[in-house]
Parts: structure tokens; C-alpha cells; sequence
């Protein structure tokens, strides 16, 4: 298939967000009476939504007390958090390539709320690299986001979502979309191959070669 569109995720596909969201989640479990969690464990809920994994943390589904633990984790995460980010080596280089080349729109789609988002590229940069930059809020899943910006005209059949977790993978699908799994983010080899991507890449420099 000849693509239109390479639409990225950004956490653990374009930068590494793990020290921001580990100290973020952290001050809201505290300030809400919650012990702290590690490094490791907080890790691997990085990708889906912010709101499944603190009703993963905490065991609960209430939702007052979810918004509450989300509101207070934007709180830190909008004046510090966002900035604890920092570039996976090589992605720079890439999406500059990519851009050069102008044979793709590039997007992107995350379940980070968009002006997150787009402080984070800003941070680096990149801003300007994207077409587009689609953001989640609590209660959506990232197959509704894709899904909106199909019904929208945004996005066509002919796009590669590329992302580092099964979400990003799952969503593509259920869209009619092709998908790439990247194995320098959050998601393991085995958990993407189980979604049957279209690619697999090792390096950011593969991104270049489709």
C-alpha cells in the first residue's frame, strides 16, 4: 500500500515521558491518601489512557474520585511534568528526514490531551513537523479518536498509525487502518507481534525506509 499519512503516538514512540509521568502520578496518589509506586510498575501502564491505569492503581471505578486523581496529576503534570520529557535518540533525525522527503502528511494521535501535546513538541521542536496533532481525554479510547478523524476527512483508508503499544496497534484495526509497532517505546516485541502490525521497527531509522 502507498501511504498519505504516517500518524505517530507520542508517548514512547516520539519521546520518553516516563520520568514525568512517574513523579506526576505519584503526587496525585499521594495528595489523595494513596502509597507511591515504583519506577517499574508505573512503566508499564504507559500508553493507555490516563484514567484506565488509575482505576488499575487504586482499584476503583468511582468516578469522582478517578477525575479527581486525573485533575491532580494534570495539575503538576501541565507545569513540570510535560518538560521531564526527553527524545528517544535518532527520532529527531527521522521525522526531519520524513518531512524533507514531503511524501507523507504526518500526524499525530495520542492519549494525551492535545495542548500536552502540543507543549511537548513545541519543547523539541517538532511542532511544526505535524499536520496535525489529535489529543485523548478521560473516558476515550484512542480507536475513537482514529475513528473521528476519518469522519472528519482528516485522515483516509491509505494511513500507517505507528505506535509502541497494543492500544495504538488495536485502534488502526478496528479503523481499517495498517499499523507499525516501534521497539524502543513501553511495549514488548511479544505484545506487539500478537496485534500483527504491518511493520516492526527496531530503530527510529527505520521509519525512513518504508
Amino acid at each position: 500500500m502507498k501511504y498519505e499519512t504516517l500518524i505517530f503516538d507520542l508517548d514512547g514512540t516520539i519521546s520518553d515521558p516516563k520520568l514525568g509521568i512517574v513523579r506526576s502520578m505519584n503526587h496525585a496518589l499521594a495528595a489523595h491518601g494513596y502509597n507511591t509506586r515504583s519506577e517499574e510498575e508505573i512503566a508499564r501502564y504507559i500508553g493507555p489512557p490516563l484514567d484506565q491505569t488509575f482505576m488499575e492503581l487504586v482499584e476503583s471505578r468511582q468516578s469522582s474520585l478517578i477525575l479527581d486523581l486525573v485533575d491532580t496529576y494534570r495539575q503538576r503534570y501541565s507545569e513540570i511534568g510535560y518538560a521531564e520529557n526527553h527524545l528517544y535518540a535518532g527520532i529527531r533525525e527521522s521525522l526531519d528526514k520524513l518531512k524533507q522527503q514531503g511524501k507523507y502528511r504526518l500526524g499525530v494521535c495520542t492519549s494525551k490531551r492535545a495542548d500536552f501535546a502540543s507543549q511537548i513538541l513545541a519543547l523539541f521542536d517538532l511542532h511544526d513537523h505535524f499536520e496535525f496533532v489529535d489529543g485523548g481525554d478521560v473516558g476515550i479510547e484512542k480507536w475513537q479518536q482514529l475513528q473521528a478523524l476519518k469522519q472528519n476527512g482528516v485522515i483516509s483508508d491509505k494511513s500507517l498509525m505507528i505506535g509502541d503499544r497494543y492500544v495504538d496497534l488495536t485502534a488502526a484495526h478496528r479503523n481499517g487502518l495498517q499499523s507499525a509497532g516501534v521497539l524502543w517505546g513501553y511495549g514488548s516485541k511479544a505484545e506487539l507481534e500478537q496485534h500483527s502490525p504491518r511493520f516492526l521497527f527496531a530503530e527510529p531509522n527505520e521509519l525512513t525506509q518504508l
